[in-house]
């Protein structure tokens, strides 16, 4: 397995998300962006009270696309 490299961090996470709950990753991403300026823990509560997502799922979500965002 040459070249192969392991996902690390909150989009090892994306797979399970996107098989549990349907929807691609970019789909999360812009209900977070549409949320903004609200602050982590805000997003990471919305995605859990209005889309049923569990907390790691949903932090995993945010922190990728507030890192994304910052460049």
């Amino acid at each position: 397995m040459v070249g192969e490299e392991k996902v690390k961090g909150p989009a090892s996470y994306f797979p399970s998300i996107e098989k549990k709950y349907g929807r691609p990753i970019s789909e999360w991403q812009a209900v977070v962006r549409a949320a903004l300026p609200a602050k982590h823990m805000e997003l990471v509560s919305l995605l859990k009270d209005q889309h049923g997502m569990g907390h790691g799922h949903a932090n995993a979500i945010v922190a990728h696309t507030l890192a994304e965002d910052a460049g």
